[in-house]
């Protein structure tokens, strides 16, 4: 063979492979779909969020907000293989595709975001304050005009006093290693609020109704998202769409009945009309 053969012959094996590579483009959605069930990445050990309940199922508002996608891939939430991952392992398990999916109380900053692609935010996680329903103080305007006659427990973080300042400038700040001792300086009068996360706020109070009550104050906002690995926008695009409809649209039922029943919130019906993302 000449070398001017040679040469068009490589060229014409390169167009073609190139040509190949070209036609055939990373398609998560139908990869998904070809086999027959979601791999969801999420965690165990951390309620309402994701848990194991009494009947050793893995259960939780992450859970059912990839019981949400798999509905609406296959018409069957219950259509996922779960992997249980922890924290640290979020962005590998995506990275290396041992996840389609990973929703685990995932904070949105903007440096993961540069590592992986967030979906549209599922839920708004904030601090709140944990009252006795019995107790001393009707409500948040009632804490913050006690002044310093106020305590505050707070699981113990570098960060902890200044978070409660934000909100109660004068209150005195007491520190726990742990929840539960948290918890029982309130129980005990120790402390008149204590200071947590808006979702563990509500769940405490599911868990034990009429006991305590939310001091209707909520700071430091921060977003939960779902993720998915970059480079497949179809995807992307795909879980956002049944998110964006679980909260405002065909779906709304399911997560309503989700969010009612890990926060103990019912979420007034997305009202008809004028769509609600452009009011």
């Amino acid at each position: 063979m000449t070398p001017l053969k040679s040469f068009l012959l490589a060229m014409a094996i390169g167009t073609a492979v190139s040509g190949t590579a070209l036609a055939e483009p990373v398609d998560k959605l139908q990869e998904v779909l070809d086999r027959g069930h979601l791999i969801l990445g999420t965690g165990s050990t951390n309620p309402p969020w994701h848990f194991i309940d009494k009947d050793n199922k893995l259960t939780g508002f992450d859970v059912d907000m990839g019981r949400l996608v798999a509905k609406a891939l296959f018409g069957d939430p219950d259509k996922i293989e779960y992997v249980q991952q922890s924290g640290d392992a979020r962005i590998p398990n995506l990275a290396t595709n041992k996840v389609d999916l990973t929703c685990q109380f995932m904070t949105v900053t903007a440096e993961r975001a540069q590592q992986v692609e967030f979906t549209i935010p599922y839920y708004r996680e904030g601090v709140g304050l944990l009252l006795m329903a019995d107790g001393d103080y009707a409500d948040y305007e009632a804490l913050k005009a006690a002044g310093d006659d106020v305590t505050v427990a707070v699981l113990q973080n570098v960060y902890a006093e200044d978070m409660v300042h934000a909100a109660l400038p004068e209150a005195k700040v007491d520190q726990y290693d742990s929840v539960d001792l948290m918890y029982q300086a309130l129980n005990s009068g120790r402390a008149a609020a204590a200071a947590t996360d808006q979702s563990a706020l509500r769940w405490f109070m599911v868990q034990n109704p009429g006991r305590y009550k939310d001091a209707g104050y909520g700071w430091n906002p921060q977003s939960y998202s779902c993720a998915v690995k970059p480079g497949d926008q179809r995807w992307l695009n795909f879980v956002n769409t049944v998110l964006h409809e679980g909260m405002t649209g065909v779906e709304f039922p399911f997560y309503a009945e989700s969010f009612k029943t890990w926060f103990g919130t019912e979420l007034p019906t997305p009202a008809i009309g004028f769509p609600v993302e452009y009011k």
